[in-house]
């Protein structure tokens, strides 16, 4: 993987384990020398990954619609800043230059970015690895839902397995580094007629 999509808040949240989880998931792409791909801004979750990446000698693409950028929250220290027409044109750019994505912390935002991504995984439109960096239990709801849409049969095993689980930003990108997958098709069952 030579770039990895992050999608994490544009709040840093309310406990600093969460800003924490990005210095050192900023320090493990460095260490990889892998790059980051992210949605542009300065504040945030956001805002210190880019911040560690760069001050690490590391290269940030942000990805920001002109709207976002308009506000004064783009990030003005990166390697490149694109800036696109909308939020859709967003997450296509930034689905296309990554190799994988791992997600952080964050709200609607970051939902949406991760559904559509899984959503187009599930289609069989990209094969790319998706991990959750799961900080203080952040997630476990969400995994729960998801095990849940399993049970009542609207997902099946292997799309749920699709999403990568770890609370360290290390072993994640070392579980995304061996991911494969799955070849199944997006339907559990075919109604006929």
């Amino acid at each position: 993987m030579k770039r990895i999509c992050v999608f994490a808040g544009s709040s840093a949240g309310a406990r600093p384990d969460y800003l924490a989880a990005a210095d050192r998931l900023a320090a493990s792409l460095l260490r990889r020398r892998i790059e980051l791909v992210y949605g542009g801004a300065s504040v945030g979750l956001m805002g210190r990954l880019a911040d560690c990446v760069v001050e690490g000698g590391g290269t940030v693409i942000g990805v920001i619609p002109n709207a976002l950028r308009d506000r004064e929250i783009a990030h003005r220290g990166l390697t490149e800043l694109r800036v696109v027409a909308s939020m859709h044109e967003r997450k296509a750019t930034m689905t296309e230059l990554a190799d994988g994505f791992v997600v952080m912390p964050g709200g609607l935002g970051t939902l949406d970015e991760t559904f559509e991504v899984l959503t187009w995984a599930q289609l069989g439109m990209h094969q790319k690895p998706l991990g959750l960096l799961n900080v203080g239990r952040y997630y476990d709801r969400l995994l729960q839902f998801l095990e849940e849409a399993e049970r009542e049969q609207f997902l099946a095993p292997a799309h749920r397995h699709m999403v990568l689980v770890d609370s360290d930003p290390a072993e994640l990108l070392d579980r995304m580094a061996t991911y494969r997958a799955p070849t199944i098709s997006k339907w559990i069952e075919r109604e006929t007629a």
